[in-house]
């Protein structure tokens, strides 16, 4: 009776230290999302131009995989949401043009501007990317080849690529998201500027 008791006691002690342990333990950080671009002048001293097209790249790509752009890039036909990026609530689908499904358009609750009042984003041009423009899942390397691809791209040339991501003012809701939204890393301006250097160096894209 005595050992079953001392027994007892000790698997007790056990099973408190583990806990304690688990409860005091910290869990593994998540490396902070980037909230700046470098600038272009960082740049200029990369000699090589490959290596320079390459960091440009990584740099155009703080942007690129950054919540703001995967959730309307997303890999199904049902887009994503807030920064850890959960699929959409209501059940929607992307539908004929990415403006959703017939009944329950994108419309029905995005208007054409941000409603800060509820937090529901907006722009008079909300929609999903097309399913060929799916950058959720895929490497840095391969949205880069997606980008320079007519095919995948919208049939745009490397100019007309330029333009959209310095120009566009839904690409421009990345930085003017509303609500309590985190926006896109730097400024429109500043990631044109990176993706139009990258471009002229020779579009040079990660393995």
């Amino acid at each position: 009776m005595i050992r079953a008791i001392i027994m007892s006691a000790v698997a007790v002690t056990a099973v408190a230290a583990v806990g304690g342990a688990m409860a005091t333990a910290a869990p593994e950080p998540k490396p902070a999302a980037a909230t700046s671009l470098q600038p272009l002048s960082a740049f200029t001293g990369i000699a090589d131009k490959r290596a320079r097209s390459l960091a440009l790249f990584a740099e155009v790509g703080k942007v690129i995989q950054h919540p703001r752009c995967l959730n309307c890039h997303p890999a199904t036909d049902r887009p994503t949401q807030r920064e850890k990026m959960t699929p959409h609530m209501p059940m929607v689908v992307r539908g004929d043009g990415g403006i959703g499904a017939t009944g329950l358009r994108c419309t029905t609750c995005h208007g054409p501007a941000n409603y800060d009042v509820s937090g529901v984003p907006g722009h008079p041009q909300w929609h999903l990317a097309p399913i060929e423009m799916a950058w959720q899942g895929k490497t840095l390397g391969q949205i880069c080849q997606q980008l320079k691809d007519p095919k995948r791209n919208g049939n745009k040339t490397m100019p007309e690529m330029i333009e959209h991501m310095t120009s566009d003012s839904l690409v421009g809701w990345g930085w003017n998201p509303g609500g309590k939204r985190q926006p896109a890393p730097g400024t429109q301006a500043e990631f044109g500027a990176l993706f139009k250097a990258w471009a002229d160096s020779g579009a040079v894209c990660p393995a």
